[in-house]
């Protein structure tokens, strides 16, 4: 893909197949990486997941070049960096399991 060949993007509420335009874009960006499991791309969320440090700060710099080589920045107090456990869609994603939100599984118990 040519440098520069995506604009920066801001999806205005409203404004058809926005969403779809975008995760086009990610999955476009990131294909090999996103192809060898290193990376997720759900809706505007992108998770990495590494066990060795040292190749997670290297993957993260790969991807936060990519997106910058195509104009397109993230917000760094938006994002969690190098946690173990990280709550995804209802569900708590984790080095050796999947767990349900503790917080789902009291309202059902309740």
């Amino acid at each position: 893909m040519p440098k520069g060949s995506f604009k920066p993007m801001v999806m205005f509420f409203g404004l058809t197949n926005s969403l779809a335009t975008f995760r086009a874009m990610m999955n476009e960006l990131l294909r090999d990486l996103i192809n060898m499991g290193k990376v997720v791309e759900f809706i505007d969320d992108l998770i990495v997941g590494m066990e060795d440090e040292e190749e997670y700060d290297k993957l993260v710099a790969e991807i936060i070049k990519r997106l910058e080589e195509n104009n397109l920045y993230i917000k760094p107090g938006k994002c969690k960096w190098k946690v173990k456990e990280v709550g995804f869609l209802g569900v708590v994603i984790g080095p050796d399991r999947i767990k349900m939100e503790e917080e789902k599984v009291k309202g059902v118990l309740d």
